[in-house]
């Protein structure tokens, strides 16, 4: 049974690999001693060191007096860190899930509120991440031909890409393209990630360089907006009955389909949110509404901002001869409402 390494010589061996893997040369007191978090003599780490080497974690090579890590040094390491990050991970995904579903409730009710305090239809879109910095990157391995990279961003957005390898990989190389990744990468945003930094990487990388490039892709992954991602909460699409010019048959089924359907409302909050100069409440009249069921309407809309990069979209929609100081005044103070109901404590 392996010895229970105590806190200061689990640091100390962590400085040890952390420092030979940076530098591929063995590693001495004197470095270690530099470790901030130490804050012990260099004699105090050389005599931690020769028990790490008496337990088999680390070894001297002949021809030094540093040391560098044993597979058992780096198992140790790399077990340590894999449950790290993978507690990290599912607490994000639990509190990612107790978020959403407390702000699905929430948005659902400011739809309905926003129809039945103006008598119009409205819409509500879930806010989407933009601008998005990487927090960390950790591959693992899920065979002997496959691995897993679970990437997570700003606002804590997770993105898991399955990345086939052609070799089995041991765990100091997963160990080294972590480091490379999330050295290179942590607290970049990803809209600064180009094409040269991406050919620096991949050279790093060496024979490993396409799954660099496969982990790139799924960090790109996170920033893109699909279909089934975008979510739009309607409430009050019968209100338009209440108005004689949207009542005609063929023209209110046109309206009620695209309510329903929603793809149309996603496709316009997604050119609505990718113009970064709409920050404000936004007039649409007839024929300037991006909608094609909606040329007959007016569509009142703001955009809210809930912090970490977050932005969605509320609106009205209505006759083009609607009560525009009553719809605007109350998008304006939902705006400034929304941030407080979805973050205030349960």
């Amino acid at each position: 049974m392996d010895e229970v390494l105590d806190e200061r010589k689990r640091k100390i061996l962590k400085a040890i690999i952390k420092t030979y893997m940076e530098t591929g040369e063995p590693v001495g007191s004197r470095t270690i001693s530099k470790y901030p978090d130490l804050n012990v003599s260099s004699a105090t780490i050389r005599n931690e060191m020769s028990d790490l080497t008496d337990m088999g974690y680390i070894v001297q090579p002949h021809t030094s007096a540093g040391r560098i890590p044993s597979d058992k040094g780096y198992r140790l390491y790399v077990d340590e860190l894999t449950r790290e990050k993978e507690a990290e991970i599912a607490e994000i995904r639990d509190l990612m899930i107790e978020k959403s579903d407390k702000m699905d409730k929430v948005l659902k009710q400011v739809a309905k509120v926003l129809a039945t305090n103006t008598n119009y239809a409205a819409m509500v879109a879930v806010p989407q991440y933009k601008g998005s910095t990487l927090k960390f990157i950790q591959l693992s391995r899920v065979n002997e031909r496959q691995l897993i990279a679970v990437v997570v961003c700003e606002g804590n957005v997770i993105r898991n890409q399955i990345i086939n390898i052609d070799e089995e990989m041991d765990d100091q190389t997963i160990l080294k393209l972590n480091l490379l990744l999330n050295t290179n990468l942590n607290g970049v945003p990803i809209q600064d990630i180009n094409l040269g930094m991406i050919a620096r990487l991949k050279e790093q990388a060496g024979s490993h360089s396409g799954v660099v490039a496969d982990v790139l892709d799924a960090v790109a992954a996170t920033i893109h907006v699909d279909e089934e991602d975008m979510k739009v909460y309607t409430s009050g699409a019968t209100n338009i009955f209440k108005y004689p010019e949207l009542a005609d048959t063929s023209r209110a089924s046109e309206l009620i389909s695209t309510f329903e359907d929603k793809q149309e409302l996603a496709d316009m909050v997604r050119e609505e949110m990718g113009d970064p100069e709409n920050t404000g409440v936004q007039v649409y009249i007839g024929d300037e509404v991006p909608v094609r069921t909606m040329k007959d309407c007016s569509v009142v809309t703001a955009t809210y901002e809930l912090g970490d990069g977050m932005r969605g979209t509320i609106g009205i929609i209505g006759p083009k001869r609607m009560d525009y100081e009553n719809v605007v005044d109350s998008l304006k103070k939902l705006k400034v409402q929304l941030d407080e109901m979805v973050n205030k404590k349960t």
